[in-house]
């Protein structure tokens, strides 16, 4: 499949997806669209798998350096691409369970980053976000 073919049918049907294996900018180009069905690039891990258990864990955005330090950052992603290395390289899917229920408690909760903010909901920066699903962890 082309990167223009596999565009517009992550656009079209997005659920039909769950693993795309690509080279990496055909990679960087579609997670970037993906993310953004999401509402935000702060909301999608991402991995580059090895054979085997080796892979780098980031999230979709980066290290987004423009806005580090300033508590305005979304940690969702890093926050689940850590489950996915719990989940691929260390093989603890139980832990990995964990982390994105957690993950998901805090937004049934109501809380949102700037980036994902919705009428009636809380809107918290960073550290709040984190501390969050660290609490949800204990529920």
């Amino acid at each position: 499949m082309y990167v223009d073919s596999a565009a517009m049918s992550l656009i079209r049907e997005p659920k039909s997806f769950d693993v795309i294996v690509t080279a990496n900018l055909f990679g960087d180009i579609l997670s970037d669209q993906a993310a953004m069905l999401t509402g935000s690039l702060g909301m999608l891990p991402s991995a580059s798998l090895a054979a085997g258990p080796k892979g780098l864990y980031e999230p979709v955005h980066g290290s987004a350096p423009d806005i580090a330090g300033r508590d305005i950052a979304n940690p969702l992603a890093t926050i689940l691409s850590a489950a996915m290395l719990l989940r691929f390289s260390c093989a603890r899917p139980d832990l990995a369970g964990r982390v994105e229920t957690a993950v998901r408690r805090v937004l049934a909760d109501g809380l949102r980053t700037a980036d994902i903010r919705e009428p009636g909901k809380t809107v918290v920066g960073t550290r709040q976000m984190g501390d969050a699903v660290v609490a949800a962890l204990g529920r």
